[in-house]
């Protein structure tokens, strides 16, 4: 029986969430689907990370039989879903007894249940689909679980567990957490009293915006902060620079900002260069590979990036290998291979880029 103290503060109870993410888990920045609530585990066994080893080589296993993936994902024309196929086909490749067959990513709902029907009928060993619309892709999903062909759900969550064998996907309330605690933490720590503290969401009517917005302010609350000015894009460059023109002709003093996704971030950072503005510092979200070059090299306003990371696409492959070949994770004591993972949103500073830049996509 554990002693530990039981009346926690809810300031650690949402370091907590932001610690080990939250139970639920579109691209990393346009995932369109309500976030399920499943039991929380961890993606290090299934990515590598646990030994900072970020290689999709680092976790081929021994072969085992030879099984044939089929794969569906929306069209590449967001940095985040380019990184997702990226990470797919290269976690497939280090297996020597995976068949790796992909579909042509598209944002046609209808050409998207098409193309899986079509591996159904090729007899596909096991799914992975990261649905273009979660809903829109259960009924086909659910037909691929009753023709006894498993599904690895990734990230945009089908509207029924039974269409799917195992979930991965990331934690957006989770993502605010971070933001919150960092920017709360950071002004606390520098003694900043009543800050001004900007964000700049992505699609509104999104239920993943919605949740990275509310994991933002409950954690600034937990300092006693609350967001001063918000602004709402639509994860493009363009409506990220447009968006955080106007905000900053707003606000003439701005302590802190968050915004929700890196590739809106380009046209964002673009905007403070133009305005000049350089009296705050900034956090992104997601992970691309050019924020934390930023990061790295110390010459901007962004500081910090918190992750929603591709990699979740690479962890999927090889969970979808363990399904069909009958085998659990090498680093978990149960036998079969966890119904739900949800990732982990760290945050990505000055100190660890390096660590973490390996995993980041180009926006």
């Amino acid at each position: 029986m554990s002693d530990a103290p039981q009346n926690l503060s809810r300031r650690n109870l949402l370091r907590g969430a932001g610690a080990f993410g939250a139970i639920s888990v579109l691209a990393a920045c346009t995932s369109n689907e309500a976030e399920p609530e499943p039991a929380a585990t961890t993606a290090a066994a299934a990515t590598g990370e646990a030994t900072g080893d970020t290689s999709t080589e680092a976790v081929a296993q021994d072969s085992g039989p030879a099984v044939t993936i089929g794969f569906s994902a929306p069209a590449a024309d967001h940095g985040w879903i380019a990184a997702v196929t990226d990470n797919a086909a290269k976690a497939a490749e280090s297996f020597d007894d995976v068949t790796f067959v992909a579909t042509e990513g598209t944002n046609d709902v209808n050409d998207q249940i098409a193309q899986v029907e079509t591996l159904i009928n090729q007899g596909v060993d096991v799914l992975a689909i990261l649905p273009f619309d979660g809903a829109a892709l259960t009924d086909v999903a659910t037909q691929a679980m009753e023709a006894g062909i498993p599904v690895v759900n990734i990230d945009r969550i089908f509207d029924s567990p039974q269409a799917y064998r195992s979930y991965i996907g990331g934690d957006n309330y989770g993502m605010g957490v971070s933001a919150g605690n960092y920017i709360g933490q950071r002004l606390t720590d520098e003694g900043v009293e009543n800050p001004v503290i900007a964000e700049i969401a992505g699609i509104d009517n999104l239920p993943l915006t919605q949740a990275r917005s509310q994991g933002f302010a409950d954690a600034l609350d937990t300092y006693g902060f609350s967001v001063t000015a918000r602004q709402a894009a639509e994860f493009t460059v363009e409506s990220g620079q447009q968006v955080t023109a106007n905000l900053l002709q707003a606000e003439g003093e701005i302590d802190a900002i968050w915004n929700h996704d890196d590739d809106q971030g380009i046209g964002v950072l673009a905007a403070i260069d133009e305005a000049g503005r350089d009296e705050f510092f900034m956090v992104g979200g997601a992970g691309s590979a050019n924020a934390m070059r930023e990061i790295q090299e110390g010459n901007s306003v962004l500081e910090a990036t918190v992750l929603y990371s591709p990699t979740m696409a690479g962890s999927g492959i090889n969970m979808a290998r363990l399904i069909a070949q009958g085998k659990g994770m090498d680093s978990l004591v149960e036998l079969e291979v966890p119904a739900s993972i949800t990732t982990f949103s760290a945050v990505v500073t000055a100190d660890n880029v390096e660590e973490y830049l390996p995993l980041g996509f180009e926006s």
